[in-house]
């Protein structure tokens, strides 16, 4: 993100105004400097500063907390004057500029990230508000191995920032934007972001019923739930493919890596459920066509760029049940090996009580049970800080 200096731009036609403005730039200034890395703070000076928090991801949120507030407002105000020629060159003037994480580096063979600038403030609230989304999912996956409850609560927040964006913000932007913009303004990916999260959340929420040993008929319809949940965003990535670019092959294949590593969740616990009734044939045929799909998954030296593209729990807790120091692609790699040695262990067994007791005919595919999901976690609805201070300009 680059700098901006909102007294500088907007002529504050009153002392309380301008004093608002500086305080946006100020604490637009906090933001930046820690998230492009340049912050002169110590840590301790930092935690002090945030109330004794000591999480980094934490304290920047906290940061966009209150930037948040009277930025909504001078958005509003804005808005409002959005005809004035004043207001258009002032807003202008600030050359609102940001990286896009999706985006790569710039082009024409330059190196460093690449900006995008709009003069429009919404397009400012709109990246504040991505960056607060994304930042609620860093801290779910903060906590995530120590309070379920509060990861699973963080990603339906994160959620609702993602709805509020594709459904408020992001659409009166349209007509404000270049030819070629980020990602991160379209509606469509703001959707898509947002059944994300709440594929994650309810990951988390499986993680726990598990905990709590859950009866296998339940866990397979949470598991499943995530699958529909994916399935949801893949069908937005289908009808509206034109709007992501080069960012959608890359998307695309990560929802059908997660889909299809939680269906095998929940086909392993519907076989043990019908091993259970001695149904073992049925239980073999639901175990190899499970195999079938996931082997061809397993992720090569390739998924170092799928994990920096896109951290996320969908594939297992692995930083709960891995070594600190293992290696983010080591993690993804031990994730998928253990869900094919847990299938074809259990696959093993059942065949082989299958051959030598119940000699049960193994169903054909389009013979096997029906996968049935139950989606339990539903976005938290984003509110608006609710500041009402008035900005008076010379207009």
């Amino acid at each position: 993100m680059g700098q901006i200096l909102y007294e500088e731009s907007f002529y504050a036609r009153d002392s309380g105004t301008l004093e608002q403005l500086k305080e946006l730039s100020s604490r637009r200034q906090a933001i930046q400097d820690s998230i492009n890395g340049i912050s002169t703070i110590t840590p301790v000076i930092a935690r002090e500063m945030a109330g004794g928090i000591t999480s980094p991801v934490l304290q920047d949120l906290q940061k966009i907390e209150r930037y948040l507030p009277l930025l909504e407002n001078l958005v509003t105000c804005v808005v409002e004057k959005k005809q004035n020629r004043n207001v258009i060159q002032w807003t202008s003037q600030l050359a609102i500029r940001w990286t896009s994480p999706l985006s790569g580096q710039s082009g024409r063979g330059l190196k460093g990230p690449r900006y995008f600038q709009v003069d429009d403030m919404r397009y400012e609230l709109g990246m504040t508000l991505n960056l607060y989304g994304a930042l609620l999912r860093e801290r779910a996956l903060e906590v995530v191995c120590t309070d379920k409850a509060e990861a699973a609560t963080l990603f339906r927040r994160a959620s609702g920032v993602y709805v509020h964006l594709a459904k408020n913000v992001l659409p009166p932007l349209k007509a404000s934007l270049p030819p070629e913009s980020c990602p991160e303004v379209t509606p469509t990916l703001a959707s898509i972001m947002s059944i994300i999260c709440l594929a994650e959340a309810q990951a988390v929420t499986v993680k726990k019923a598990e905990e709590k040993a859950a009866s296998g008929s339940l866990l397979a319809k949470l598991h499943y739930g995530v699958v529909q949940f994916l399935d949801e965003a893949e069908l937005f990535m289908k009808e509206s493919c034109a709007d992501l670019n080069d960012i959608s092959g890359k998307l695309k294949k990560f929802i059908r890596i997660a889909s299809v590593l939680h269906e095998s969740r929940s086909q392993r616990y519907i076989a043990a459920e019908y091993t259970k009734i001695e149904r073992f044939g049925v239980a073999v045929g639901v175990l190899r066509y499970s195999l079938t799909r996931v082997l061809p998954l397993r992720p090569g030296f390739q998924w170092k760029s799928y994990r920096k593209f896109f951290p996320t729990v969908l594939y297992e807790l692995t930083s709960c049940l891995v070594p600190e120091q293992t290696s983010d692609h080591e993690k993804w790699r031990l994730s998928f090996q253990r869900e094919q040695d847990d299938l074809q262990n259990m696959l093993r067994k059942c065949e082989n009580e299958n051959e030598f007791i119940w000699h049960e005919k193994t169903p054909d595919v389009d013979e096997l049970p029906t996968l049935e999901g139950t989606r339990i976690v539903q976005p938290i609805p984003y509110k608006s800080f609710g500041l009402d201070r008035e900005f008076v300009f010379v207009t």
